[in-house]
């Protein structure tokens, strides 16, 4: 198992400590120069090279072992880590959560890598994620009356979506702001799911999305996905527009 070497550089106008190891450990992650398994230098060596104290590296390691991307093993060193997505899925939720209207901005992030992976799921899919995505279909059909469920079996149908894109980066992306994206998936389901015109449509928008990704029609199914997003928005908010209109008659 291979050790990290670095070469040590001028630390003038860097950035703070803990900004300066974070980094580092970014950068050379990014250049291929540390691995999963990778150890890296001694703690005293490491500090010396990227110019900063230990206890300022020691606290940034214990960072990066918290987000999954350090193993520390006393008395033998810090080794790296594949990166736990669930893991950092939850860091990013903490950083996105105190934003205003993060779940409409989300939806956007969540449209934009869905409209990508749906392009190239068409040339990548093999038939065991066709069978997948059907499955989910069938049971998304089975949840319509029920919120939670409905919700879940809507965000498993679209992240398989994605995984039959093959793509491990939009993946990644995607299972970062998982804790999100289910937040967004239930709450739509709430507003809506005692409007059938809504289930019913809801139902056959995600067939035609599976009828064109098994077509293998790149186009075709990316229109169809943006036309249920825009659909589904439209619905939703006319639901919601009657359903204030009908509480000011009551009241």
């Amino acid at each position: 198992m291979p050790s990290m070497e670095i070469v040590r550089t001028d630390q003038t106008d860097a950035p703070g400590g803990a900004e300066r190891v974070f980094t580092f450990f970014r950068d050379q992650l990014l250049a291929g120069s540390l691995k999963a398994g990778d150890r890296l230098l001694a703690e005293r060596d490491l500090a010396l090279a990227l110019g900063v104290s230990r206890p300022v590296l020691r606290e940034a390691l214990r960072s990066l072992a918290i987000l999954g991307l350090l193993d520390i093993r006393q008395g033998r060193g810090a080794f790296v880590r594949s990166a736990d997505a669930a893991v950092l899925g939850q860091a990013l939720t903490l950083c996105l959560a105190p934003e205003p209207n993060i779940l409409d901005d989300v939806l956007q992030a969540r449209i934009a890598i869905e409209c990508q992976a749906i392009r190239l799921a068409c040339e990548r899919a093999a038939d065991r994620d066709l069978q997948s995505i059907a499955a989910l279909l069938d049971a998304l059909v089975d949840s319509l009356d029920d919120p939670k469920r409905g919700g879940q079996a809507d965000y498993a149908f679209h992240l398989a979506l994605v995984r039959a894109s093959g793509s491990g980066a939009l993946m990644k992306i995607y299972e970062a702001i998982a804790p999100l994206l289910m937040r967004s998936h239930v709450e739509r389901r709430r507003d809506t799911f005692r409007e059938p015109a809504i289930t019913s449509g809801l139902v056959e928008a995600h067939r035609q999305v599976f009828v064109a990704l098994a077509e293998r029609d790149p186009d075709a199914a990316e229109r169809r996905l943006r036309e249920h997003f825009r659909i589904g928005d439209e619905l939703r908010r006319k639901t919601l527009i009657s359903s204030y209109q009908a509480k000011g008659k009551r009241s």
